[in-house]
This record gives C-alpha cells, structure tokens and sequence, in this order.
C-alpha cells in the first residue's frame, strides 16, 4: 500500500530503534504479511507476534526482495543486505510510525466506531461526499489495531478528508487507536451485542468505544444509545437523532415503506424535513439514517442530504468466488475500486490454482489523490507482480495509459457497453476472472453474463470465518505441531479446491481425502500440498503415484495389494500412512496386528511410513474419557514398537477436532481437524466460544398463498393450519439436501428475521411454511441456516449430527464462496 516516502534513516529515527543500517533506502510499502508482497524493493516488513510469529516468515520476505525489516529486540537473523530495526514491542512500533504520518496533515478525520454498521456507514459517508472532498478511508474493513495504522499510511498531501472505521475486542485497545487517528468529527453505529465477549460487560464495551471521541469537536450518535452514558462523552458538539426523543437534532418522527425505498420524515432545526433511503432492511434504515445526521451535523444542506442518501448504493464489503461459464471461476469485486482493495483483491486471485490463467477485468479507479500517470504505472506494476496472464481495461483512462501494462493478452475499452459488445470475441474460458469495477462502470453487468446461472438456493461460505477457525485451533497447539485440514466428502459440503486454495496458502500441512478420485480432483485443480488418502481402492493405484497422493494401509490385505503394485511398477519408498485402531473398529491394524506389521515393514524398501495415526472415538464425550485414555495408551504402545522396527521417527497425529481441545496431551506430532473448521466442534463446554460458522443456506419464496383453516397442504395432504393465514412456498427440496424429516412442523426457517415452522411434507424441489402475520412477497429471501440459526439447532430438530446436516447439501445448490 503506497503512500509518502521516507527513508529507513528517518524511520529509525521515528521509532527509537536499535539496529544498524546497511543502506538506507526509501520506504513508501509497509508490510505484515510475508504472502501479500508488493513494491518489495521499497517495503518496510513488520514482523508481527501473534496467533502465528512473524520472525519466522522473514526469510520468505527476505527472498521475495524485502530489505528492510521491523523485529523485536533480540532477534537473530542474518540476512546480509537486509536492515533490521530493533523494538521492544513490533506491533507499537507500527502504530508509532502511523500515529507520526498522521500528524504530519492536517485534515479533518471522521472517527466511526460501534457494534454494527462500521463499515457500511464508513463506505455511504463515503459516498456521500466524494464529490465534494478528496477522501482517503480504510481499505474493506481495516479497522484493528493492525488495520487501522495499515488505513492510516494511506494519507497524502492531497486529501482533504479521512474516514475511519476502529474496531476492538477488548480493553485498552481504543486509546491507542485514537491516538493514531485523531478524529475531530466522531460517528456512534448501533451499539449490539457484537465482541461482547472481550468485556465484563456491555457497558464496560461502550465506554472502552467511546474513548474513540474524547477529542472530538463534533460527536453524532443515536440519542436512545447515549442513555447512561452521557457523562462520557466529551465532544464540544454533540449531534442526536432519534425516532422518539423529539428534542433530539434529527428526530425522526415517521417512517414509511414505498416500493423498494424507505420514505423519512423529521424535525431539524424546527422545520420539518425528508430523506428517501433506497433500502428497506432495517438495519440499513437506521445506517442510513445516522448518515442522514452525519451530513446535516456536518452543514450539508437537507435537500443536497436527501438527494444524495437517494442514489446510494448497496455496499459490497466482501470478495464473491461463483462458477463462471466455460470452466471459468468469477471473482466478483464489481462493486468498488481503488489501488488498496485492488491489491486485496490481486492477492485472493493469486491463491486461486483450479486455472493456470488469471484474468484481470479492471475500470478506471477514482479519488485516488493520484495524477494519473502515477496511477496506472502503479496498477500496471501489480498486474505484473500478480503475473495475470489476461488483463481487460475499462475507462479512459485505462484506455490513456494501455502502454503501461506488459500482459502477454491485453484489451481495452472505453466504457462498459463497449467492453460487452466485444464479450465473445474475449473468448473467456478455463481460467480464473477477477471483476474489479468502480461502481459508476456497472460491472455488476459483465458478472451477470460470466456467472453460471444456477438455482437460487445458495450455500454461502466465508472464508474469513473458516481462517477464524484454523487460527483458533492454530492457537491451541505447541510450537511445531503440524495441521493435517480434512476436506473429505466436498469439504465437509462446503466445496473442493475454493476451500482447499485457501487451507494451502494459509500454510496448512496435510489435507485428507477419502478416496482417490477426490485427491486426483484437487491436483488437477492446483493443490500441491501433501494429501492423504484414507480409504484408497487397489484398483486405483496407478493414480496414486501419478498424481503424489499418500495412501493409509490399515489392513494386511490391502498391504499385499501395495506391494505388489509397487513391485510391478518398481516404486520405491513411496510413503504410506499406517492406521491402527485403538477401539473405533472401523478400519486400521490391531494391537495384537502390531507385531506381524513390523515384521512386513522392517526393511521394506517399497514404503516409506510417513505417519502413525489412529481415531478417537469419543474424544467430545467427557463420559468416555476413561476409554480415550485407553486409546491413547493403546496408540502410544503400537507406534513406539513401529517406529524401533523402522529405525526413524515418523509423524503421530491421534487428535480429530473435539481432541484438540479436550486431549492437548494427545496432540503429539500433527491433529487432524475437521468439522472445527467449518464452526463446529461438539466437544466445546460452551459450544462454539471463539468459532464462527461459515456456511449459511438461503433460498428465496416463489409464491405466496392464503390457506384457510382445515386446508390441506402437500403431499398426503399431511399439512394444514389451525387458523386462517398464509403459507410461502420456497425453492428448497429433499433433492437440494433439506429432508423430508423436517416436514410438518419440524423444521424452522428465518424469514424476515422470524422463525417460521414448515407446513407438510418437504417436496423434491420445494416445501411449505407458515408466513401468517408476516408481510412477506416472492422473492423473498428465506435462511435455513446461518449464525443465528446454527447447523447445530437443524441437527437437534431431526435427531442427528451437523456433519449430516453440512453433507446433505447437494451439488446442484449454488456455492458462493466470500472473502473479505
């Protein structure tokens, strides 16, 4: 991310720190991931503690170009030509360097914090006066104690104004922001119940956001919010609005829905005003609605406010990952663009190796506070860097400078329609599509003709939420032990080489697969990491060295069977993994099989055992503890006599994802984590405390019908109302992976914020529920499962397990996969 240069002298200077400088050169690229370099000639890297130890990806940086680096005092490392700065702490460090770039301009920054909305709000204000002022702001959702200051480095000379998003977890972690920021203007969201966890208690958690504004000029916030909290704010200047306090600023006073806009009337300054927001969700009526203060507070005219809060437009925080025509995948962006989100957007595209092709479909970027030459030189460097293979140029301005771009096929056009006439002859096809348009180019159009049309039930899968979840089990292992992600069964239903790109750039050791086919399908899409095959077929061995895949030997005949197909083919050493079952009798080599075993491996020159492992049964269960304990003994016994008769240590990994947690003494070499990716893990005392669910399942209503009492309803007519209401037929069947053992009043669905009971039995391709008293039209959206409604409470309602409830989802559900 680019900004003013300085030198690593200047640098030194800033920080206090120690260290000698090699050579001093220019610095205008801070970096904390050793993954997502770029300019790497002119990069600063920090290298950050956390969850995972920045020191150790200094040499990747080091060889990718970086030269200069940020380390905590004592660190030994020798790099040559490198400069190191010495600290106590890297991450104050990064925070000292932003809070002296900021203080180097004086603009005015708008400080916004809150429970919900941030980043919304953040992107409308955004909107809102972008004509007006040259605006630099957080790239997506930078707002932590790594983002902010990241945001912060954008500032140059020609900004007049910043708006700021500030997140926290816990306490302590407001003031360091503030001082980094220094907002003069500060904007309060919904206060919820969002990162509760981080505090004693709610109001421990307003207080630590308020801190954000202490000193502010200006504060606008919610009156209804501010009760009890008034003694701690501090602004000179406060600004409320409010749907029931009538002394507020803004005191909205009527609300009212009119086709797809939401119709505001109020009071400011004693005369009556209006605002026509263009949405009719609530939390975006009361998003818009704080945007409505904000302007107002800020002395924008209430006919320029509701002229502009009329044509915002939907804000789309997150990178979508879809199918696209032709064995294509579309990386849909098309909502916004700018060089920080392009450079986000660049390096999700680069994790992508389903395609040997990468292409880049780019428009003009606006309100970079760049002249233009510079600007697209920079744009032309990333595409270089990324090495896209097909770049596509959109604008103008793009069009001024294609001589920039050294992309072996490259197109440009001047406008959108322009670009869609010549569609065909771009002759899209297996490759990787990245759409990154500002939002006046309308490249929602190009998404629309690139995307696979597919049914519109979708499974949706955050990849930020599954990163959540490996970090967090990441955090419970001792320094060395190694990951093996299982993505067996299409990933848990979650999806092959989407989920499988992502665990492979995010540094997992192992995947697990169940059958051959399923570890061929991820090679052929890219996937280069280690996979092992835990029930592989005799018929199908060639594929296994073919394609580098580890099979698990888990019974004397299916030994014989390797053998001699590694006599046949003369494969040496190949490496194998042994099972051995400790009590789940489903596969693997028994105790009293042990002994046999190593007399076949004992200089066996066909297999190389690269790991012993086995299967907790009941590693959840603190009623079976006695017999994991037996497991473990059992476990333990068996691989120490395998690996005396083999002469050399191998990997052990016993752990599945409820062991983890509750058996740390049985992590040993590796843990296989499953389900816990995906948010769920049965072992927990307090289930899912630091997960996230990653999938939600949406369908939408395709009709709507009033059913009088008595009335029967799908087949054997096994469903009616007790009274007179309503029912909404939704796109969702026994075919799509919703049962048929939720008909009738058994299963739940989220609609319009209310859970509704199914009516009758569920169909192949649609089912039934009960919409009485709700205002509900078709096209509708209806969620089966998200974070409110977990996988967790479906599982409870028809008697089983969410690993059932997960599977079940069949291919023919869209998958739309989301990265922010």
């Amino acid at each position: 991310m680019l900004s003013n240069q300085y030198t690593i002298a200047e640098i030194k200077q800033i920080l206090n720190a120690g260290g000698a400088i090699v050579k001093d050169y220019p610095i205008n690229t801070l970096l904390t991931d050793s993954r997502r370099i770029s300019n790497p000639a002119g990069a600063l890297f920090f290298a950050l503690s956390g969850r995972r130890n920045g020191h150790e990806f200094i040499a990747s940086a080091y060889a990718a170009g970086v030269r200069n680096f940020v380390v905590r005092q004592g660190s030994e490392i020798k790099a040559p030509e490198a400069n190191f700065l010495m600290v106590d702490d890297v991450l104050a460090a990064l925070q000292t360097l932003a809070a002296y770039h900021r203080s180097r301009f004086d603009l005015e920054v708008i400080g916004i914090t809150g429970s919900n909305g941030k980043t919304i709000v953040k992107e409308w204000l955004y909107q809102l006066m972008a004509p007006d002022k040259n605006i630099v702001r957080n790239p997506k959702s930078y707002n932590s104690q790594i983002g902010v200051p990241l945001s912060v480095w954008l500032i140059n000379e020609k900004n007049d104004l910043g708006i700021f998003e500030a997140g926290i977890s816990t306490i302590g972690e407001m003031d360091k922001l503030e001082a980094i920021l220094k907002p003069s203007v500060g904007v309060l969201t919904h206060m919820g119940p969002a990162h509760d966890e981080g505090f004693e208690s709610r109001e421990q958690k307003v207080r630590e956001k308020l801190k954000l504004f202490k000193n502010c000029r200006l504060l606008v916030y919610n009156y209804e919010q501010s009760l009890g909290f008034e003694d701690d704010i501090t602004a000179k200047e406060r600004f409320t609005w409010s749907t029931e306090f009538k002394q507020a600023d803004l005191y909205v006073f009527s609300g009212t829905a009119i086709s797809k806009n939401y119709y505001l009337r109020a009071i400011y300054k004693e005369r009556e005003i209006e605002c026509l927001i263009p949405f009719l969700d609530e939390a975006s009526i009361e998003n818009a609605t704080l945007c409505w203060a904000t302007m107002l507070a800020m002395g924008y005219s209430p006919i320029d406010t509701d002229d502009r809060i009329e044509h915002l437009s939907a804000v789309s925080m997150r990178l979508e990952l879809k199918n696209g025509i032709n064995d294509c995948s579309v990386i849909d962006d098309s909502y916004n663009s700018d060089l920080q989100s392009l450079e986000i957007a660049l390096n999700f595209l680069t994790q992508q190796n389903q395609h040997h092709k990468k292409t880049v479909i780019l428009s003009d970027i606006y309100q970079s506070g760049l002249q233009a030459g510079v600007l697209y030189r920079q744009v032309a460097d990333l595409i270089k860097l990324k090495q896209v293979d097909k770049f596509i140029g959109v604008g103008e301005a793009l069009l001024n400078h294609k001589d920039y771009f050294e992309v072996a096929e490259k197109f440009f056009y001047p406008d959108t329609p322009a670009m869609l006439q010549h569609l065909r002859t771009l002759n899209f096809r297996d490759e990787t599509i990245l759409i990154k348009g500002s939002r006046s180019f309308e490249f929602e159009l190009i998404s629309r003709v690139l995307v696979q049309k597919a049914h519109e039930t979708i499974l949706e899968i955050n990849l930020n939420a599954l990163l959540n979840n490996l970090n967090f089990y990441r955090s419970k292992l001792k320094k060395g032990t190694k990951v093996m992600a299982m993505v067996k069964a299409f990933s848990y239903g979650s999806g092959t080489f989407e989920v499988a790109n992502i665990l492979e750039y995010n540094n997992v050791d192992y995947l697990a697969v169940a059958y051959i086919d399923e570890g061929v399908a991820l090679r052929n899409t890219g996937i280069s990491l280690p996979i092992m095959i835990l029930n592989p077929e005799a018929s199908a061995f060639d594929k296994l060295t073919e394609f580098k895949l580890e099979p698990v030997i888990y019974s004397f005949g299916l030994f014989d069977d390797y053998i001699k197909y590694a006599q046949e083919k003369n494969v040496l050493n190949y490496p194998i993994h042994i099972k051995i079952d400790t009590g789940m009798h489903r596969l693997g080599f028994e105790n009293a099989d042990v002994e046999m075993l190593c007399d076949l491996l004992e200089e066996n020159r066909y297999v190389h055992v690269q790991s012993i492992f086995s299967h907790l049964v009941a590693s959840e269960d603190q009623q079976h503890d006695e017999f994991t304990k037996s497991q473990i003994e059992r476990f333990e016994k068996a691989y120490k006599q395998i690996e005396k008769t083999l002469g050399y240590k191998v990997i052990k990994h016993l752990s599945n994802t409820s062991g983890i947690i509750r058996w740390p003494q049985a992590h040993y070499d590796m843990v296989r984590l499953g389900i816990g990716l995906y948010g769920i893990d049965m072992g927990m005392e307090t289930p899912d405390t630091g997960l996230q669910p990653i999938a939600s399942l949406k369908t939408s209503i395709a009709q709507v019908k009033k059913v009088q009492a008595g009335e029967t309803i799908s087949y054997s007519r096994s469903g009616s109302l007790a009274k007179d209401g309503k029912i909404a037929t939704v796109r969702i069947g026994y075919a799509d992976g919703y049962l048929r053992a939720f008909g009738n009043g058994v299963g739940r669905m989220l609609v319009k914020g209310q859970l509704v009971p199914t009516v009758g039995n569920i169909t192949m391709d649609m089912c039934m529920i009960d919409v009485t008293g709700i205002d509900v039209t078709e096209g509708d959206e209806v969620i089966i499962f998200n974070e409110e409604q977990r996988i967790n409470e479906l599982a409870n309602q028809i008697g089983t397990i969410p690993y059932e409830i997960l599977t079940n989802v069949s291919q023919r559900v869209k998958r739309v996969y989301f990265y922010e």
